[in-house]
This record gives C-alpha cells, sequence and structure tokens, in this order.
C-alpha cells in the first residue's frame, strides 16, 4: 500500500496536466485513486500518519488534512487508538448532495442499473405535489435497481418534469449527469429518512431475506431559482449502508 500509494503521488505531482497546486488535495487524490484500482482493500488500514509523512515527505498536518476529508467523504473511517482504515460499509454522507453513481465511483466500485420502467406518462396527484406541476403534465419515470458490480443495493424510483428531461433514454446510471447536460442538476434537495422492514418484493430484489432492515429516503431536488426537477423515492438495504450527518452548535 505504501508503495502504491507514493508513486501515485509523485505520478500526480509529475503530470502537467492535472492542475492541483495544494499537496493535501494530490494525496487525498492519490489514495482515492488507490482504493480505486484496489491497491488497498476495504477494512484494511491505511498507513499512520507518520509512516506517510517519512515516504511522502509530507507535514502530518498536510496528511491528516488529505485524510480529513476522505473520512468526511464516508470513503475512509477512523477507529480511535486503531488507526484509519478504508470502509467496509458504504458510509453516504447527508450534507453533500451526490448521486448514487458518484458515491460509489469514488469507493471505486462499479455502479449499474436494471430498469422495470423507463418512459413517459402523465403526473400522478402525488407526484404533481412534489414537483409543484399542474395537473396533466408530463413526467419521466424510472424505476430500477441500483448495483455495485453484481450486489443489489437499493430500489430507486425517479420522477423528473419531461420539460426538464425530454428522453428517458438518456439516463444510463446516472440521472444526475443526464441533467447535468441540460443545465438542470439539483443544487440543493429536502431529504426524509426513515427505517423500515423490506417487503417480500423488496426482499427478492435486493437478494435479502423479507423483513430485512432497509432505509427509505425521499429526496426532492432544488434548481437555483427554486423549480423542483427531482422526485425520487429509495429503499436501501440496511446491511450495507450508513447515512451520516454532522452536526453543530449555532
Amino acid at each position: 500500500m505504501e508503495t502504491a500509494l507514493a508513486n501515485e503521488y509523485r505520478r500526480l505531482c509529475d503530470d502537467s496536466a492535472i492542475h492541483q497546486p495544494l499537496a493535501y488535495l494530490r494525496l487525498r487524490r492519490a489514495i482515492r485513486n488507490v482504493i480505486e484500482h484496489r491497491d488497498i482493500e476495504p477494512g484494511q488500514t491505511l498507513p499512520s500518519e507518520r509512516d506517510l509523512s517519512r515516504v511522502l515527505n509530507l507535514s502530518r498536518v498536510t496528511i491528516r488534512k488529505a485524510i480529513a476529508g476522505l473520512v468526511e467523504e464516508g470513503l475512509l473511517t477512523q477507529r480511535h487508538g486503531a488507526g484509519t482504515f478504508v470502509a467496509e460499509r458504504i458510509v453516504k454522507p447527508m450534507s453533500r448532495l451526490t448521486s448514487f453513481t458518484e458515491d460509489l465511483r469514488a469507493r471505486g466500485l462499479h455502479p449499474r442499473s436494471e430498469f422495470s420502467e423507463r418512459g413517459i406518462g402523465e403526473v400522478t396527484p402525488e407526484e404533481a405535489m412534489a414537483l409543484n406541476l399542474s395537473p396533466g403534465s408530463l413526467v419521466v419515470r424510472l424505476h430500477r435497481v441500483r448495483y455495485a458490480e453484481d450486489e443489489p443495493l437499493a430500489i430507486e424510483r425517479s420522477v423528473v418534469p419531461a420539460s426538464v428531461l425530454p428522453d428517458p433514454m438518456l439516463v444510463h446510471d446516472s440521472l444526475y449527469e443526464a441533467l447535468e447536460k441540460f443545465g438542470c442538476r439539483p443544487r440543493r434537495a429536502l431529504q426524509r429518512l426513515r427505517a423500515v422492514s423490506l417487503g417480500a418484493q423488496q426482499a427478492r430484489l435486493l437478494h435479502v431475506a423479507t423483513g430485512s432492515a432497509g432505509l427509505n429516503i425521499e429526496r426532492r431536488g432544488f434548481l437555483d431559482d427554486g423549480r423542483v426537477v427531482e422526485f425520487t423515492s429509495s429503499w436501501y438495504r440496511g446491511d450495507i449502508y450508513d447515512f451520516v450527518a454532522e452536526l453543530q452548535t449555532d
């Protein structure tokens, strides 16, 4: 791990195409890359700050700052007195608005989707209320199971105004990537999370036992001008996902 990380960090330093003058950001990217390339596996320990400082010729403050950002992203976890580890569970920070695809790619996993519905239809009363649309408006509906490699992680049902996304076939893995091409990627969101027991059909799709613990998340995504461009309900496997939020006093 030390050698792979040192080589990757030096490669980034020497690559003129990468404009990243800050050492801690280069190191953060190097750590992310070696995890993506599976030079270090989930659950394994990162070298100590002292060892990284020695090998990379960086200050421990720089090392600490790079690692702190990856801990916040959920890619690394820290255990007091034990060190820093590559996260085994998928830790999703609720303070950052990122897509399922982006989260998995950052962890070195290959995201993919299996669609059960990908079409256009007339908005339902519930969807109209969530999206602030008039009755009779058209919406794109995306119902799919989200995978990491061959492991099903979540069931997702997304509804987007057809005025924002005219063709549902433009969505392959990432809805946000498709919306970004039209300048309509959400900039903020409201989410509601609750614990649920997965029903028989949900459990079958997620390859778990009926009644297994799950997490239901309902999200409404907004543009800067206040328009709602996404209404998504997702059911995540509770044995794999942790959702974390940073809390601060005023």
